[in-house]
Formats: structure tokens, sequence, C-alpha cells
């Protein structure tokens, strides 16, 4: 479904041009003009029509894919409304076309690119969502071959329409094979390779409770490469306070590491205090974004935006949206040069925005986007990934959750550098805290310190 939209992706950028054209003449003429049935605006209108769509398909407006950003689809969109608009003032002035009332003009003037971008980020919105509903396949590993992994097999084959995907059975014990041995992937001596290797989501743990060392032993496999774990039957002793209950089915089960936004009501409540929130932050900043655009410019030569990517959600890389702050950058992919005190490569208006965070504001995008929330453990890099991975304990569980634009370690005072033990301790301790803390309050409180609190920009540079 979502491949055959993005095919015909094109058709309905311009059917949904057509509705704002539509619709801004409808409300400019019927509540702005005080003559509505005047000959003028009817006989311009259908020009002006033609005109916008002429210099869009000059200026290839139709022809962005879904893959390219918002931002970009914004700004090519402007560029071609503005050269419309001196493309109309000129024709006005050299052939002395009669003008229609001035409040009509500037009704239309305004709400026509407005319309048009709104419902050009519901398209996009729109589409986003499917995509990810169709790529949001979970992949599933069972730990067992007996009778306990042939039930959950039959359980999770019921459960196709649902986007689950079994990618095979652990043989942990010397036990009847119960399961297609050719869906066998490995033992334990394994587990760790092949979690490596391959893309897992959830391990579901099929084994009987005397095999609590094997059990042991799967759960710090999975808590090391950040990936969930499910426990058959239910015993839940094995497991620490942080548990719950639930079944598949009629197959009892624990829900391993059980945190609050588990909760479907309070992971839909934090959801949604993120679009709310970003996008009432993006409408207000606007003029603030306009002027740091302008300032970036005027002070280095260079795009506005550096992109580079971050490991978000499941360990899954991301392309978040900043303010260029330096004067070059390090690589968007793959980088490994970290941002020194006093870096020469900060330019004069990049060293304001990093002490103040205002780099960071573009990322209300990516809250947009679904792959970040505005509260939650900051995004890394791939490389510090990776080495806080081997030295910190349990620190992939952070990535259980999405990334966030601040976060409890950042107001308190464990943002920028991870040279020093305590340093990606700390930051970690502090990012699982919040995790298992979670409430609405505590971000509304997260998001006061990050703007009011010394610790916050102490660190900085």
């Amino acid at each position: 479904m979502f491949k055959t939209i993005h095919r015909n992706l094109p058709t309905l950028y311009i059917g949904g041009d057509v509705f704002t054209f539509i619709l801004s003449s409808f409300i400019s003429i019927y509540f702005f003009s005080d003559n509505v049935n005047s000959q003028t605006e009817w006989t311009i209108l259908p020009g002006f029509f033609i005109l916008w769509f002429l210099i869009g398909h000059w200026r290839k407006l139709y022809n962005l894919h879904l893959d390219h950003d918002f931002g970009l689809r914004v700004f090519n969109y402007l560029k071609a409304y503005f050269i419309l608009l001196t493309l109309v003032f000129m024709i006005f002035i050299l052939f002395r076309i009669p003008s229609p009332d001035k409040n009509e003009i500037a009704a239309f003037v305004i709400g026509f690119p407005l319309l048009s971008i709104t419902i050009n980020f519901l398209i996009i919105t729109v589409l986003n969502t499917l995509k990810n509903k169709e790529a949001n396949v979970k992949y599933t590993l069972i730990a067992g071959v007996g009778d306990v992994a042939e039930n959950v097999e039959k359980h999770f084959s019921e459960r196709e329409n649902e986007g689950y995907q079994i990618k095979g059975f652990i043989n942990c014990k010397k036990e009847p094979c119960h399961v297609p041995q050719n869906k066998v992937v490995g033992d334990l001596k394994n587990i760790h390779q092949y979690l490596k290797d391959n893309p897992v989501d959830e391990i579901v743990i099929a084994l009987p409770v005397k095999t609590s060392k094997k059990i042991r032993s799967i759960i710090g496999a999975a808590d090391y490469h950040g990936v969930r774990v499910t426990y058959i039957p239910d015993y839940g002793n094995l497991f620490g306070k942080n548990y719950k209950a639930t079944q598949y089915a009629h197959i009892d089960a624990i829900n391993v590491r059980q945190l609050p936004l588990d909760e479907r009501s309070a992971f839909f409540l934090k959801n949604t205090f993120d679009k709310i929130f970003s996008a009432g932050v993006l409408l207000f900043l606007s003029p603030v974004f306009l002027l740091i655009a302008l300032l970036i410019k005027l002070d280095s030569t260079g795009p506005v935006f550096y992109c580079p990517t971050r490991i978000g959600r499941g360990g899954r890389p991301f392309k978040v949206y900043k303010f260029r702050s330096m004067r070059e950058n390090d690589a968007a992919t793959g980088g490994s040069l970290s941002t020194q005190k006093d870096d020469a490569r900060i330019t004069k208006i990049g060293k304001f925005l990093r002490k103040y965070s205002l780099d960071e504001l573009p990322q209300f995008i990516n809250v947009l986007y679904g792959e970040m929330s505005v509260v939650g453990p900051r995004p890394h890099r791939s490389f510090l990934n990776q080495q806080l991975q081997e030295s910190v304990n349990n620190y992939m569980l952070r990535h259980y959750f999405k990334p966030g634009i601040t976060g409890w370690a950042q107001v308190n005072g464990w943002r920028g550098p991870t040279d020093t033990e305590e340093q990606r301790t700390q930051r970690t301790a502090h990012d699982l805290w919040y995790q298992e803390n979670w409430t609405l309050r505590l971000d509304l409180k997260i998001i006061f310190l990050t703007i009011f609190s010394k610790k916050v920009h102490s660190s900085a540079f």
C-alpha cells in the first residue's frame, strides 16, 4: 500500500495544492472582498493558477520524494512562491491589469502559503506513519526448543498480521526438539554473535525455571545488546522488582524490566504531549529559527543545518536536525571526532548557540516525525554508543524508548564529555533512573530546568 502511494506522491502534492488554491481563493473572495461578483478576480485567478503550476514544474516542486526532509520541501516551496509573487507583480506593472481589492490580495498572499505548507506537512506526516507501520516488523528470537517453545511458535503464527516474525530458536539445554530443526539458529555459546549480526527486537525465553543460570545468561546477553525479554512461564522472583505478569493468549508470561512507559496510557500521554509541545515550539519560535539561520549564513559559509546520524530507540540509526555551529563538521555518518573545549572549528555564532543549546532546537522536527521525544536519554553517535555499551553496565537499556532533546542527565550536569568513568556511569545511571521513574510531571520539571537551571549550561562548549 505504502509503495503505491509513494509512487503517486507527486499527484498527492498537486492535489494538495489544487485544494489549497481553491480554498484560499474562496476565503479571500468571500470573506475579504467588497465585491464577490467582480469579474476581475475570476479572470485573474485561472492565470494565477496556471502560472503557479508552471513554476512548480520548472522548480521540480512535485518531484521531491518522501525521503527528502520536510524542511527541504518548505524551502523549495517558498522559493517557488516568491518567484510567483515577483512575476505577478511585474505583470500587473507592465500590463496595467485592474488590481483586486487590497484586503483580498493580502488574504490570498498570506493564506495560500500557510495552508499549503500545513497540508504538505499533513501529507508527509500521514505517509511517514504508514511507512513506519509497514516497516515496524517485530523480530522475535525464542530461547528453547521444547514444548513451551512449540506453544509460543503456534501463538506467534496466529499473530502474523500484527507484525511478529520469528527469527529462529536457540537450543539452550538437552531437551526433545519440538520445533522444526531448520529453524534452530544456534545455542547459548553463540547467542552474542547472533544478536550482533541479526536484527532482534525481543527474546522469548521458553525454558523451565530450574534452568535459572541459563535464563540469567540469556538476559545478560539481551541487556548487552539492548533487546527486550519476555519470560515464560511466570516466575518473577528471578527478575527483581521491574517486571509485569502478562499473557500471550492462554500462556502466562513476564515482561522483564517493566517500565512506566510500557503502559499504553502512559505512552499515549507522553506521545501526545510531545506532538503538541513540539508543534507549539516550532510555530512560536519560527521567527527565531529564521534569525538564527540568517546569522549562521552571515557568520560562515556552509549549510544552515547539520544532520548527523544518531542511535535511537531499539539501537536504530536516524538523522537528527541541528543548526550548524562549526566551520567543519565531523562526518554525518560514522564520524568519531568529538567536540573539545575551545574547539577551533566552532564559529562565533556557533559558540553562543551551543552554550544555550539553541543548536538543538531543530530537533523538535524529529519529535514531530516520531523519532525523538522532548525529554529522554540524549542520542549518541554510533562509535560512542559502542564504547559505552562495552564499558558501562546495562547501558543499552536506555534505548528501550525514544531519545530526547533534553534529559534527566543533562539537567543534573552530566552533558558534554564522556572521558572519565564517572561521566559515563553517571550519565547512564541518570538516564536509567528517568526511565524507571517517568511521570509527565517529571518531564515538565526537566523542561523547566533545561531553560532555567545553570547546571545545564555549565559543561556546554
